[in-house]
């Protein structure tokens, strides 16, 4: 499959271009940046035959069949929509977009012209989130009660920019990761989250947008879920806990880009390591997408899921701004 990269993002450097040509005939023919410098720049360092800084000459090119967009938030809906209006398939970084109604179209847009169209959602591809989905389904824990997730991290100061400071490109730590912690629920438990309390606030690096949030969400099969994000915690540690009825997992350091961390399962019986598989997470999610375009089975996170994290991200927000409990809306999300 070849590609055109919709942004020369650090995230296509670090991790989606190695993953992108892992896959048996995975090609990158172009990089789309908003700086011809840049563009030119990012191309010569990676490889990449050509550079654009128009869009529309960036897909015009037949020999693209798939475009990875990474561009910041607010850039996302009219790009994907572009790329979906020539028939090229899509794999776009989350959230989505600036609405759960621009998400939304974005994804039926897709559905209509008959392309494919995946959320890049790569904690989902971890060997070790799908052994602990693998354990919870399984009955190992019996009923689920609750689940506990704590990700609150330090951003890198490479990473901050316009995800502290600009709420107009789509910035604070709300849409940029418990959107992630709103997909890990969902694909761990199943089910998709009703309603939301919460609070936020700037804790030190926010300027103009939260950079720390906690909040507590009901779940239809009555489990409660507790989730905190941060950009402003260097030593926190990342994880996540499911506590049941015959048991409890403990998920440490997993909620990373790398493929590590521990898993521990308690039961009666009493505390056992669980392996996982070592994967690269984009990897398999981009090796996923292409058996997708393929007619082999669906991507690792569909359209919708990116949809429906996005809404969970927008409730808890209304919540901590309102102060009061909100219902999850998921619009047309299927």
């Amino acid at each position: 499959m070849k590609w055109a990269l919709i942004g020369a993002s650090t995230i296509a450097a670090q991790y989606m271009i190695r993953a992108i040509r892992a896959q048996d005939g995975g090609e990158i023919v172009s990089v789309l940046s908003g700086s011809a410098a840049r563009g030119a720049d990012y191309a010569r360092e990676h490889g990449i035959p050509k550079s654009f800084t128009d869009l529309g000459e960036a897909l015009a090119d037949p020999a693209v069949e798939a475009v990875y967009i990474s561009t910041t938030n607010e850039k996302h809906l009219s790009q994907a929509l572009a790329a979906i209006a020539v028939g090229k398939h899509v794999l776009c970084e989350k959230p989505l977009a600036m609405t759960v109604a621009d998400a939304a179209e974005m994804v039926a847009a897709a559905e209509k012209a008959g392309v494919v169209f995946a959320t890049n959602h790569h904690l989902r591809c971890s060997g070790s989130h799908r052994a602990v989905r693998d354990l919870i389904a399984s009955g190992r824990i019996g009923k689920v009660l609750s689940l506990r997730l704590f990700h609150a991290v330090h951003l890198p100061e490479n990473l901050q920019g316009w995800r502290i400071n600009s709420a107009d490109a789509g910035g604070g730590v709300i849409p940029d990761i418990t959107v992630h912690d709103a997909d890990v629920t969902r694909f761990l438990l199943g089910e998709d989250p009703e309603t939301v309390v919460a609070q936020m606030t700037a804790s030190g690096m926010g300027e103009g947008v939260e950079d720390s949030a906690m909040s507590v969400w009901t779940m239809p099969s009555g489990a409660m879920v507790m989730s905190h994000e941060s950009f402003t915690h260097p030593f926190a540690g990342s994880g996540f806990e499911v506590h049941g009825t015959e048991g409890s997992i403990f998920a440490r350091g997993v909620m990373t880009q790398r493929p590590v961390g521990e898993i521990e399962l308690v039961t009666k019986a009493g505390r056992a390591t669980v392996p996982y598989p070592a994967h690269d997470l984009y990897g398999r999610g981009v090796g996923e997408f292409v058996a997708a375009v393929q007619g082999k089975g669906k991507p690792a996170a569909t359209g919708w899921d990116g949809v429906k994290s996005l809404a969970v991200a927008f409730a808890v927000r209304e919540a901590a701004a309102s102060g009061k409990r909100q219902t999850v809306n998921y619009g047309a999300a299927k």
